[in-house]
């Protein structure tokens, strides 16, 4: 089964044509499908934020969460978040090098056992932390 990332998740509603939202880079996909839902537009600013935030895969799909604690399903197609919870800004997402080496290693295994976190991020629960 293959790992979920935003162009394959945030797919235009049936009520538009499949290739409604062609145009858009993956990272845009979770802004149209927001405003569609909720039949609201976004503002959608300019520039990265300096702070990056680490891509995970949590029970196959790629996502990465905002400081405000909501998350979206990403792409390394595409390293950029907006959040639509909060519009903090554009986040750039830290993906592994090989993204689909990731993938290949969670092969075969159900959703719920396709789990995957950066080495370097802070919020892996299986990162050892310090003795204070």
């Amino acid at each position: 089964m293959a790992i979920i990332r935003a162009e394959t998740y945030y797919l235009p509603p049936p009520h538009l044509p499949p290739n409604a939202w062609a145009g858009e880079p993956p990272a845009m996909l979770v802004v149209r499908w927001w405003e569609e839902r909720h039949q609201r537009r976004i503002v959608v600013g300019e520039g990265l934020l300096l702070e990056p935030v680490y891509a995970q895969i949590n029970h196959g799909r790629w996502v990465a969460s905002c400081a405000c604690g909501s998350a979206q399903i990403v792409s390394p197609a595409d390293p950029r978040m907006w959040c639509v919870e909060c519009s903090t800004g554009w986040w750039q997402v830290a993906f592994p090098p090989d993204p689909a080496a990731v993938e290949a290693s969670l092969d075969g295994l159900l959703p719920a056992e396709q789990n995957w976190w950066a080495a370097a991020d802070p919020a892996d629960p299986m990162r050892p932390t310090l003795e204070v």
